[in-house]
């Protein structure tokens, strides 16, 4: 237990001294927006399928669980409701993350361990380049970009498959569903009283968890070693880690935003 609450800590130590040297290195240079653009392609674009299937299916089962209690009270109309509040405080958020930690992630970290084993980073140094600039930078921005992007879909696609089944197995009208989330949105109130606060949360969550996914997939491929066997290794806990630390985070980000909004 010892070893592995160090072993903790002095990977959080490199992760922040990676994401300082990842500040430090912008702007990005010569082709900055051409590997932007590459990644934001990578992270984002490719990712908009999964994420829309995961969020119209978790809408699907929010809807069924939450007739089930709703029912009893002859409130199904208030589906909407609380599938909104779940989708665009929690679920969208936290399941694009992981959604991109499993399949970005798990990307970059593969090609960064790859090109460490095979010494392509130490070539680019010879070149005069920086690892950090080239490498990191990009796909730290466009994680930071892409995801609140994928949350927005995801949240989208759960009130479009949680409206799915409310008008075919409840019986409730779709201009009802969605009055009934509009509702939960404005009782949740409004930042500066005219950003839903919903919409904070659904936004500054997710760049945060981009930050978080994308920084311990280029610490875990930048510090593989051992061979083509070093980068299954650092492939996998890379997901792991990003997993798991985006889950501790949603937490304390929750406790933090429901204090500031």
């Amino acid at each position: 237990m010892r070893r592995l609450f160090q072993s903790s800590i002095l990977s959080l130590q490199d992760v922040l001294l990676l994401a300082w040297h990842t500040v430090r290195s912008l702007p990005g240079g010569r082709g900055a927006g051409a590997r932007l653009i590459a990644q934001l392609d990578a992270v984002g674009v490719r990712s908009v399928p999964i994420v829309m299937l995961t969020g119209l299916f978790t809408g699907m089962v929010l809807a069924l669980q939450a007739s089930v209690q709703l029912k009893q009270f002859g409130a199904t109309l208030f589906v909407g409701r609380f599938v909104a509040a779940s989708m665009l405080r929690e679920l969208g958020p936290v399941l694009s993350g992981i959604m991109v930690a499993g399949r970005v992630g798990a990307g970059i970290a593969a090609e960064l361990s790859s090109m460490k084993v095979t010494e392509q980073l130490d070539a680019l140094e010879t070149m005069g380049a920086e690892p950090i600039r080239v490498l990191v930078l990009p796909r730290v921005i466009a994680a930071a970009i892409a995801v609140p992007v994928l949350a927005l879909i995801a949240d989208i696609a759960g009130l479009v498959g949680a409206s799915l089944v409310s008008v075919m197995y409840l019986g409730v009208p779709i201009s009802a569903f969605f009055q009934a989330a509009i509702d939960q949105v404005v009782i949740d109130g409004f930042v500066f009283g005219m950003i839903p606060s919903d919409l904070v949360q659904g936004i500054l969550k997710p760049l945060a968890f981009g930050l978080i996914l994308s920084l311990l997939a280029c610490h875990h491929g930048l510090r593989a070693t051992g061979g083509t066997a070093g980068v299954g290794v650092a492939t996998t806990r890379a997901v792991v880690s990003a997993s798991i630390t985006i889950l501790i985070a949603d937490y304390f980000l929750t406790q933090l935003l429901l204090v500031l909004l």
